[in-house]
């Protein structure tokens, strides 16, 4: 069944979806980028106080595709604890050099997960890539938040190879970019292992602090679509 990821800015807020319900605590920074990284050091602070509940995901922010500068930041990150690693694949750069560099994280038990931008439109190919290297997962966002949501960059057809190729080579698969309440159930048809929301789940913008009611309504969507589903 679909599950919820929930992106969040502090301990304030992880402790909030928790208290909700979500699947996946995901620890970022909005107001840096697509994918803004929390301090490491905020991240292990949460991480520690956390201690138990959904599993903790963090981005290492948007970095450039360059082995030298990834290797180090995902080294990092992973050493705070979280759960799942995630590293944005922006264009430009040497794709092939950064996920030959982390193959080896992976080897020792690092969890990574692969951010590919649909609204760059990236070369699925890359999947069998990521899957040959140890990734755990893969994810489809939009870099650009202000041209929609996922389902407005990407074709229906594109969406379904993605998943269909990810859950395929054995990955994680997660569809997120500024997704809202009519997003939701066209993508569970595609049946991801869970779609990531943040804009939905604030009073306004990606960067306005979370509203609970939101993160609640959103719950309860995307687990009653999600168990409707199943059931059917």
């Amino acid at each position: 069944m679909t599950g919820m990821l929930a992106s969040v800015v502090s301990l304030a807020e992880a402790l909030q979806v928790r208290e909700i319900g979500v699947d996946i605590i995901d620890l970022k920074n909005p107001a840096q980028g697509a994918l803004g990284a929390l301090p490491v050091a905020e991240v292990g602070r949460i991480v520690g106080c956390l201690n138990s509940g959904p599993p903790v995901s963090a981005t290492i922010g948007d970095v450039p595709m360059d082995p030298d500068v990834v290797k180090p930041a995902v080294e990092a990150m992973a050493s705070t604890g979280v759960d799942y690693v995630k590293i944005g694949f922006f264009p430009g750069g040497d794709w092939g050099g950064v996920i030959r560099g982390l193959s080896p994280l992976a080897g020792r038990g690092v969890r990574l997960v692969a951010v590919l931008f649909g609204d760059e439109s990236p070369e699925l190919d890359w999947i069998k890539e990521l899957a040959t290297a140890g990734f755990v997962g893969a994810m489809l966002d939009t870099r650009d938040k202000s041209k929609g949501s996922l389902r407005q960059a990407c074709s229906d057809d594109f969406l379904r190879a993605f998943v269909s190729e990810t859950r395929g080579r054995g990955l994680l698969c997660g569809l997120a970019g500024s997704l809202r309440v009519p997003d939701i159930a066209p993508l569970l048809a595609l049946k991801p292992d869970y779609l990531g929301f943040r804009g939905a789940l604030c009073g306004g913008e990606r960067t306005d602090a979370l509203d609970s009611e939101s993160v609640r309504a959103i719950s309860n969507l995307v687990r009653g679509e999600a168990s409707s589903r199943t059931a059917a």
